[in-house]
């Protein structure tokens, strides 16, 4: 009896203490369109792969892309594969 009782004060204590100590975030359609922009970049902008300055905006947003793991590996080695 002792030990269940002893259980729920620390469950009820971690629990008191999880709600207190986590952060409010906001997720507002703005923030959001930051962490995209973050992610992705912005240099595809214009680029139409017609020059070598074009492919390498292309490259930087696919390694964008690749590195948050937003591409699968599959997706990111295909792309590695036709630009070789």
């Amino acid at each position: 009896m002792k030990l269940i009782r002893l259980g729920l004060i620390v469950a009820s204590a971690l629990s008191a203490a999880g709600c207190i100590s986590t952060q409010a975030v906001n997720a507002s359609k703005d923030r959001l369109n930051q962490a995209a922009r973050a992610v992705v970049g912005t240099s595809l902008i214009g680029a139409r792969g017609a020059t070598p300055a074009d492919q390498d905006k292309i490259d930087e947003t696919v390694a964008g892309l690749c590195g948050a793991r937003a591409w699968t590996q599959s997706e990111c080695a295909r792309h590695d594969a036709a630009r070789q």
